[in-house]
């Protein structure tokens, strides 16, 4: 029995016992019994009293259980809540990439590059052709001041340079650097920079 329990039987017990023993006064004095039959039925009355307060206390009791009971019915019953479904992204980052950097230059090769030319003097891009004046200060931004640097570009090393070329994307490939800083840096010479090297000379 739990302690619950037992206390509600010892209150049933002296409440009843109480309400028996008002009943034995009430009859020996205002009845005028004799002590047995005011015993007999104040014995009667307690007990029928034990009884009601009993019925009493566990419906009372009983109250929250039925409640807690049906409870979960209607919790189960309720629609589920919808979840909305995380979306992940995921793209190439490059730890070398620029700012401006592109995805797809992302996903090329960044060549190697310098942080100033070779003995302070760094060769005349411009007679690459393609290779103007502001397009040479932007090779130089990026570290590339040499004919040979060019010379050796891989594939994915000039697609990044195509990307990486503010303004200018794709002249690398159009207008064939490789192939040219090749015959420069080996001291040959093109049709194009035999007129820029004449030009600087008058």
């Amino acid at each position: 029995m739990s302690k619950q329990n037992q206390d509600t039987m010892l209150m049933v017990g002296a409440l009843a016992g109480t309400v028996g023993f008002v009943a034995f006064v009430a009859l020996m004095i205002l009845g005028n019994y004799a002590v047995s039959p005011a015993v007999f039925l104040a014995a009667l009355v307690a007990i029928v009293a034990g009884l009601v307060l009993m019925i009493g206390f566990h419906r009372k009791t009983d109250a929250p259980v039925r409640k807690l009971d049906r409870a979960p019915s209607v919790a189960s019953s309720a629609p589920p809540r919808p979840v909305a479904a995380a979306v992940v992204t995921t793209e190439p980052v490059s730890a070398t990439a620029e700012p401006s950097v592109s995805a797809d230059a992302a996903l090329a090769t960044r060549p190697s590059a310098l942080a100033a030319p070779r003995d302070g003097a760094a060769d005349d891009l411009k007679q690459i052709k393609g290779i103007g004046p502001k397009l040479e200060e932007l090779c130089h931004s990026l570290g590339f001041y040499h004919f040979d640097q060019i010379a050796g570009w891989s594939d994915a090393e000039v697609d990044w340079v195509d990307e990486n070329l503010e303004g200018f994307k794709g002249r690398v490939s159009r207008d064939a650097w490789v192939e040219q800083a090749r015959l420069l840096a080996a001291g040959g010479e093109t049709e194009f920079s035999k007129k820029v090297r004449g030009s600087e000379l008058h």
